[in-house]
């Protein structure tokens, strides 16, 4: 992969009426990777992402894309940025086919090669059957293909998708995911938000998580799994009894307690947890491999945000 500093922020600040949004953060994005903003609701990776796109102007700090400052040239950068939003803002009284064509007017692109550019992406994202089909006779994850393809049009340099799964179903979200990835093949700079941490493990090559407008870590999804919560959990279920005997068994382990759930976050080698339901019995007893999502909740907490 190619390290060349595609985005980068240096002190990027977002204030609205004195609430500050993004609080003078760093982060850079090489291209052709792909890179995740994740955080609860509230925490500024949107602001952050409407910044990046040029739509929502600084408060303070410094950000380029492709050399560009987005305060002074703006327009050129919304030329090489395509963007799937997560709300469904396609066009219903068009066709598959008439949606990308209007789109493509945005950026003066001939009608010609309007036209070569929407068979090919209505190719590329498996809409061949649906291309005169109006756009309230598709389903969600049609629509979802479509919105990522009209994001295509103008053959961006840089893809920014929002939530782009949200509410598929997992057949749908697995076909966009491969989408992405053959995109992210042929060059295409990938910058998502998602929920959904299994979808953020699978596409961000490194990722931010923010809250409260800071970056509170950033790194590979593997890396961060393994510095913070180690390669295995042990889930049992909860008694005083099990409780106080995993304290005893694992004294300098994070120990969390969820729902009906004990969990051991044992910062140890494969296998250690194991050896101890050799010699200890617990209800329930399951060890299952950590992941993005253990990190995220100890990061950013188990509460909801509005």
């Amino acid at each position: 992969m190619s390290q060349d500093v595609l985005v980068k922020a240096e002190k990027l600040t977002k204030k609205f009426n004195g609430l500050v949004a993004v609080d003078s953060i760093d982060f850079e994005i090489f291209k052709g990777e792909s890179f995740g903003f994740l955080g609860p609701n509230g925490a500024g990776k949107t602001t952050t992402m409407k910044m990046v796109q040029s739509i929502s102007p600084l408060t303070g700090g410094t950000l380029t894309l492709a050399g560009m400052d987005v305060t002074e040239q703006g327009r050129k950068i919304k030329a090489i940025v395509g963007v799937a939003p997560q709300e469904d803002n396609l066009d219903p009284d068009f066709t598959v086919l008439q949606n990308l064509m209007v789109y493509a007017r945005y950026f003066d692109i001939s009608k010609e090669k309007a036209k070569t550019k929407a068979e090919e992406l209505i190719r590329f994202m498996q809409l061949e059957e649906k291309r005169d089909v109006i756009i309230t006779s598709l389903s969600g994850g049609m629509r979802r293909r479509l919105i990522l393809a009209r994001a295509l049009m103008n053959e961006p340099q840089i893809l920014i998708l929002d939530e782009p799964t949200t509410g598929l179903d997992p057949q749908a979200r697995h076909l966009i995911w491969t989408k992405i990835r053959n995109l992210q093949k042929q060059g295409v700079t990938v910058i998502l938000t998602t929920h959904y941490m299994d979808e953020a493990a699978q596409l961000c090559d490194r990722l931010i998580i923010m809250d409260h407008g800071k970056i509170i870590e950033k790194g590979r999804p593997a890396d961060l799994v393994r510095a913070h919560v180690g390669e295995e959990v042990l889930e049992v279920l909860f008694s005083e009894e099990a409780m106080h005997c995993l304290k005893q068994y694992f004294p300098d382990a994070r120990i969390d307690v969820v729902g009906d759930k004990i969990q051991v976050f044992a910062n140890k080698p494969r296998g250690v947890l194991a050896k101890v339901l050799d010699k200890v019995s617990f209800k329930g007893a399951l060890i299952r491999d950590s992941n993005l999502e253990d990190v995220f909740l100890k990061l950013a907490g188990r509460s909801l945000k509005d």
